[in-house]
């Protein structure tokens, strides 16, 4: 009884010391991120460690490339230190301007607007730069380049439609019966049609002969349908080609090649992520090219345009990120599995900019590293 009671009241000691090293290690890591940041070159609007809270709103969503875009933006901006929220209004228009209008009642310090279309996003926009928040936008309407202090970012949405199509005219040697996977109104699809079109009459020898596009939560399904109905409509040699202007649009596609057996029909699009990469390697894909630039990193790299507008540093009216054509040989020659964390050892310069990163980011960054 006695050896028990003692044992009791070791481990009791134990338990209480065990528990004060605990809490003086959470108390150690909680004064570690209060701990204000005073580094010489670093901004006096970070330098006091004052909290900065980002929303990033989207209006398109429900594929792989909105959730990249989305990461890209929040695990930069919080390793600079700041609270990021996100939201996808997954194409609802109604909800995307809601989003906006809810997202300044809660008193964000920036906000970066992704595919916002309309005129209603010019008010939106011009109501945050009137309460003196900063804004970036992505992928959104031109008018908003009438607004001061707005940087407007996008894809090279021309290279991307050129380094696409002109790869179609060559495979196909400037003569195919092709379908066009395009939806109009947003700035990034208009941008990549001007280029289609000019091709078109640049090479006679190319014929569209069917069209499609739809943006919604479902986008790759209600195109997987309408591409397997376009098969059935063209036979064999009716049918060479498909040019898609959004993954979303050539991943359903690719799935309908496939179930009906139509691999001679090849695609080539604009757009990549896990998902499409997925399908590019796999041995009966058609789908030979595709043009893009990482999500992931464009999220990266407006969050770091954001956060010079916070810091009051000058900023470029617009600015767009340099795209890449990934082909199916490549991505089908590597020896392991290919994604868009490793795609950097099949393309050079995947995934990597040092655009706008300044080296008081890099302090930020280093000390808020957990």
């Amino acid at each position: 009884m006695r050896r028990s009671i003692k044992g009791i009241f070791i481990f009791a000691i134990a338990s209480a010391l065990l528990l004060t090293g605990c809490s003086a290690g959470q108390s150690s890591t909680e004064s570690k991120k209060e701990e204000k940041v005073s580094f010489e070159n670093v901004p006096e609007r970070f330098a006091d460690g004052d909290g900065v809270k980002i929303k990033v709103i989207r209006k398109i969503g429900g594929d792989d490339h909105t959730a990249q875009y989305l990461a890209g933006a929040k695990e930069e901006g919080e390793a600079l230190g700041f609270q990021v929220d996100t939201y996808t209004a997954n194409g609802d228009t109604a909800k995307f301007h809601d989003a906006i209008a809810q997202a300044l009642e809660e008193d964000y310090d920036g906000y970066i607007i992704s595919h916002g279309d309309d005129a209603a996003t010019v008010n939106d926009v011009q109501k945050l730069v009137d309460a003196g928040k900063s804004v970036v936008t992505f992928d959104s309407i031109s008018d908003l380049s009438k607004i001061e202090g707005v940087t407007l970012t996008s894809q090279d949405d021309e290279a991307l439609a050129t380094l696409a199509f002109d790869k179609l005219i060559k495979e196909q040697k400037g003569e195919a019966a092709i379908a066009y996977l395009w939806v109009d109104g947003f700035p990034p699809m208009v941008r990549r049609n001007a280029v289609y079109k000019e091709k078109l009459k640049e090479n006679p020898g190319i014929k569209e002969v069917e069209r499609f596009g739809v943006a919604s939560a479902d986008t790759s399904v209600q195109t997987q349908n309408a591409v397997a109905a376009m098969l059935n409509k063209y036979p064999k040699g009716k049918l060479d080609a498909i040019f898609a202007t959004w993954d979303a649009f050539a991943i359903g596609a690719a799935r309908a090649i496939k179930e009906a057996g139509r691999d001679e029909v090849k695609i080539y699009g604009i757009d990549v992520s896990n998902a499409d990469l997925q399908e590019i390697q796999s041995a009966d894909s058609s789908w030979s090219y595709t043009a893009a630039v990482d999500p992931k990193l464009i999220g990266a790299v407006n969050m770091r345009i954001l956060a010079k507008k916070l810091a009051g540093e000058e900023t470029p009216q617009t600015y767009d990120l340099e795209a890449s054509l990934i082909s199916q040989k490549q991505i089908q020659a590597s020896k392991e599995a290919v994604n868009m964390a490793n795609l950097s050892n099949i393309v050079d310069g995947w995934g990597v900019s040092t655009e706008f990163e300044e080296d008081w980011m890099k302090v930020l960054k280093d000390h808020y590293k957990k």
